[in-house]
């Protein structure tokens, strides 16, 4: 009977603790890792959410980058840390969806080691291709891409992340096998398409598009199913005969086991930093798609990481490449 009675105080001390911690929530700086290199796309969104979501919260969300393994590093730390609401993690369809089959041996399970937060934005993909590469469009690069496909190669940020995917879908589609080059991050890859040691990058349109815009490289087509706002000239892949959906997407998550009042509060900081207008403003112009608010709760992120790793599953099991 005491043992039962002492259970049953300590199960209660124990919610007392979690909701006073709760409702202190944030009393110090929160960390948010974002799984790959300074200045790729996922870290300009992610430094563009932390700073509003600081403002928010009134306490400083300062940005950690940790790269390695195609985001999955970064991912695995976020996963170990203690789940109080102090460190987040800025995810991707690579970290979260593409990774758990592209990957012998994932550091981590997508579902279950962390919570949900909130799903924030989606970004199209665009092929971009050296400016002296001898194609004007989308079918003349398909054509060409047959017929030299042993002399070509392609970049991405690294094996295993979004832009490497992208690709690999792509080379599939043609029924390639181009060689595909890894970078640690999207800068050094985006360097050598411009000095022509690699043909093309299947790149996020967020940091593609400056590139675009200055004439560095050339855009052939948006590998989603829409066009983008951002270069709304820019064919689809299926408007020019083949189509291939590429993208990403970025949402918050935190430690599993992390309180549910904690996650509501980062969530509706999220949610608030979303409907900012300097931040809607600054994603969109970046060609990121913000979220409407009920695909943005908790409940629905969870149930769409599982989609789309049973999504991405089939074509990377049909490409045939796979990670160590």
């Amino acid at each position: 009977m005491k043992k039962t009675i002492l259970a049953t105080a300590f199960a209660g001390l124990l919610a007392l603790t979690g909701s006073a911690g709760a409702q202190t929530f944030p009393d110090k700086p929160i960390t948010m890792i974002i799984p790959f290199a300074a200045g790729g796309p996922t870290d300009v969104l992610g430094r563009i959410l932390a700073q509003t979501m600081g403002e928010i919260l009134k306490q400083t969300v300062v940005v950690e980058n940790v790269g390695g393994a195609g985001g999955m590093t970064g991912s695995k730390r976020a996963a170990d840390a203690k789940p109080d609401g102090y460190t987040i993690l800025l995810g991707t369809v690579g970290t979260h969806a593409q990774g758990q089959t592209l990957y012998k041996k994932p550091l981590y399970n997508s579902v279950t080691d962390f919570t949900p937060v909130a799903l924030v934005a989606e970004v199209p993909i665009v092929l971009t291709v050296n400016k002296d590469l001898p194609v004007k469009d989308f079918k003349e690069f398909l054509a060409y891409a047959k017929a030299n496909a042993g002399k070509m190669s392609y970049g991405s940020a690294g094996a295993g992340s979004a832009t490497h995917l992208g690709c690999v879908v792509l080379d599939t589609a043609m029924g390639t096998k181009i060689t595909h080059v890894p970078y640690k991050g999207t800068g050094p890859a985006m360097q050598d398409l411009h000095s022509g040691q690699i043909q093309f990058l299947c790149e996020i349109v967020t940091t593609a598009k400056p590139q675009i815009d200055g004439g560095a490289v050339k855009a052939l087509a948006i590998m989603t199913s829409a066009r983008s706002p951002v270069l709304p000239n820019l064919p689809t892949a299926a408007e020019q005969g083949l189509d291939v959906q590429a993208y990403t997407w970025n949402a918050i998550f935190a430690p599993k086991g992390t309180p549910a009042d904690i996650v509501k509060k980062l969530n509706d900081a999220a949610l608030a930093a979303m409907h900012t207008p300097a931040v809607r403003d600054r994603l969109q112009g970046l060609g990121a798609s913000i979220v409407a608010d009920n695909r943005a709760t908790p409940e629905y992120l969870g149930g769409f990481v599982k989609s789309e790793i049973e999504k991405w599953a089939a074509p990377i099991k049909a490409s045939g490449v796979s990670i160590d």
